[in-house]
């Protein structure tokens, strides 16, 4: 009987120590992304898109590869890889379905720096005559490489390490601010990089702090040098593709496929420089010859790594936040969800895998993302595409890209950094809703431009952290008074059976970038939560939430539980007499709420708000101000809405 005993709890013991089918199938979801959309694919509706999405995009990876591996100080053979393996990666295991990763302008400027330090130029007349078996490359371009390889696998090594321990919940403290004036500064950062490029001047590596006025100082001491032809070239070429993206953007809705302009340029300015031989007539300078194929894997050079470890933390740190904020982005604009740490873990694999295959460090880029929403893409097939034509010119057309004048290039880099550099618009909106923001983006600006897109990043953080610590009352961050949810039930004239339900919260807390995300979960879950009980209509149910303390946690909607109850009406009224300051995030985490709120016919009303309150949420758009939705009083807001639905009674006013 006891070896009976023994048998059936080693049976049990196994049941509950063994992983079920659908646990590992839902693991295996969780990290390859690819498995959860794939499947459910529709070749009808999505492969035109996506194909056409993705001829654009390789387009712009092609060029983009080229310039930002120049940037980066390698042969811009090595871009195209970037752009080639990294986008592969990303969309097997990337949750960001409308995120194109491939070479990054800011990751190739930071790899640069330990490229010219470890393997300067002044190093290339004692190798340059050694030619290794590797694409008939130099030695001086395989240590290049081999530099900017072990960059990317060090730094994409620490995303890993990020991702084991699951900081991607400590993103919330990357506020849109920080992350708006980190991505204009590198912006403004490449496009100084490309200046030599569109001038024709010869300059020699500029780094380091105050490395960009450096820059503007030795191009004004050498103005005289500036070649006529090539800037006459830029202009043309950026006045072309100013106007035609211009106008494809105006009728893109009439017509089903843009006109691929950086293609036509790409393709005209070759041919006629190839035709009047301008690289011997006027010494402009091309991109040069470009070996085809792809050579066999190759480990980085790991003695270097101790070496490259502050290129490498910077890579990880700065090439992350771009690429969330994007990921980020395209969720919310197309509604679907995305895991921070997951997303760790797909850049991370793009960064490692990557440099055993003479790649340079890889981020998501704004500009192939905006392509991407222009041009339809559906999902993470239209990178799949571009990774099919990218391998055709590696193999096929690399090699008649070696007429493409670098003037040209740069001019499609610039203007395709339009989406980041518009950024500078935002000011006004942070100035209107939040002052203490408009200063925190100025000053990160300032801190990227002067010395590094990572200090910048690290600044911003450090800064918002201690002002919101500054601006919290003592007493109100050691003790925290709950959300309380109250809910009143009041039969309709017209449909006896159909009840109207009003939510009543207050908020008893400040509402800024440490707790909007938190708050913002905890209100939805209690919109949406099931509202089939058997309370009597007069009972007042309490639901209490912690909207400060439990802010450190990763809260996510589950948009498959976003369908509000289709037996009431709802209407919810946010009492924020207890929201005593609030910063840019928490006014937009409002707005945002505000609009979902619209979305699933739910009424929502503020009322006892601060006149700073009501001019932010004015100030921030995208409200419909037809309809009053600010009050002085929760009874005048509750007043509003059963003379607006034709209530005959009420059943009891509670005041919170």
């Amino acid at each position: 009987m006891t070896g009976a005993k023994r048998k059936k709890r080693n049976v049990l013991w196994r049941k509950m120590h063994t992983p079920h089918r659908e646990d590992i199938k839902q693991w295996c979801k969780r990290r390859l992304p690819i498995l959860e959309w794939a499947p459910q694919y529709n070749l009808k509706e999505n492969l035109l898109p996506d194909t056409v999405s993705g001829v654009m995009l390789a387009v712009q990876q092609v060029t983009q590869g080229l310039s930002f591996a120049m940037l980066s100080s390698v042969h811009p053979v090595f871009g195209l890889y970037g752009s080639l393996f990294p986008a592969i990666i990303y969309a097997v295991f990337g949750m960001g379905r409308h995120v194109a990763t491939g070479t990054f302008g800011l990751t190739s400027l930071i790899s640069a720096n330990a490229v010219e330090r470890l393997v300067p130029q002044s190093s290339r007349n004692l190798t340059t005559q050694n030619y290794s078996s590797v694409l008939g490359l130099s030695e001086f371009e395989l240590q290049r490489i081999g530099v900017a390889a072990a960059v990317s696998f060090l730094g994409g090594v620490i995303q890993l390490v990020m991702f084991v321990l699951q900081l991607g919940s400590a993103t919330f403290l990357l506020t849109e601010p920080v992350i708006s004036a980190m991505t204009t500064g590198a912006a403004t950062h490449v496009v100084t990089s490309q200046v030599k490029y569109l001038l024709g001047i010869k300059m020699p590596y500029i780094s380091g702090p105050l490395g960009f006025f450096y820059i503007y100082a030795y191009v004004f001491e050498n103005i005289k040098s500036v070649q006529l032809e090539a800037l006459l070239l830029s202009l043309l070429s950026i006045i072309v593709l100013v106007l035609v993206k211009e106008l494809n953007e105006q009728f893109k809705r009439k017509i089903k496929v843009v006109l691929p302009v950086d293609l036509v340029l790409i393709i005209a300015a070759s041919f006629a420089c190839y035709c009047t031989n301008m690289e011997n007539t006027y010494g402009l300078e091309v991109v040069g010859h470009i070996p085809s194929g792809i050579p066999p894997p190759r480990a980085p050079p790991m003695n270097i790594l101790s070496a490259v470890l502050t290129e490498a933390f910077g890579v990880a740190l700065v090439g992350y936040v771009a690429s969330l904020a994007l990921a980020q982005g395209s969720a919310k604009k197309f509604k679907y969800s995305v895991d921070d740490n997951q997303e760790f873990l797909a850049h991370g694999l793009s960064n490692v895998i990557p440099s055993f295959l003479f790649c340079i460090p890889s981020a998501a880029a704004m500009g192939r993302t905006a392509g991407l929403y222009s041009t339809g893409s559906k999902t993470q097939v239209a990178c799949l595409i571009s990774c099919i034509f990218i391998l055709i010119v590696i193999y096929a057309i690399g090699p008649l890209l070696y007429w493409l004048p670098m003037c040209v290039l740069a001019s499609i880099i610039v203007v395709g950094l339009k989406g980041m550099l518009i950024q500078f618009r935002d000011l006004k909106k942070y100035w209107n809703v939040d002052k203490i923001d408009w200063g925190i983006w100025i000053s990160t600006y300032i801190f990227t431009i002067c010395f590094a897109a990572n200090v910048g990043l690290l600044f911003g953080v450090v800064c918002t952290i201690a002002i919101v610590l500054g601006r919290f009352p003592r007493a109100k961050t050691l003790s925290i008074t709950d959300m309380k949810e109250m809910e009143l039930k009041v039969k309709t004239e017209m449909h006896d059976e159909t009840s109207q339900q009003i939510k009543i919260i207050s908020i008893n807390n400040p509402l800024v970038f440490l707790n909007a995300k938190k708050f913002s979960a905890d209100l939805m879950k209690i919109i949406l939560k099931d509202s089939d009980s058997s309370q009597p209509l007069d009972d007042v149910s309490k639901c209490e939430q912690n909207t400060l303390l439990s802010s450190l946690s990763n809260g996510n909607c589950n948009e498959e539980a976003s369908q509000p109850c289709s037996r009431e009406k709802c209407s919810l009224v946010l009492n924020c007499s207890g929201l005593t300051f609030f910063d840019y995030t928490g006014v937009s985490t409002l707005a945002e709420l505000y609009l979902d709120c619209k979305s699933r016919s739910v009424d929502m009303f503020l009322a006892n708000c601060t006149e700073s309150l009501i001019k932010a949420m004015t100030n921030y758009g995208d409200l419909d101000t037809e309809k009053p939705i600010f009050f002085d009083s929760v009874p005048a807001a509750i007043s509003i809405i059963q003379s607006n639905k034709n209530w005959s009674k009420a059943s009891d006013h509670s005041e919170v």
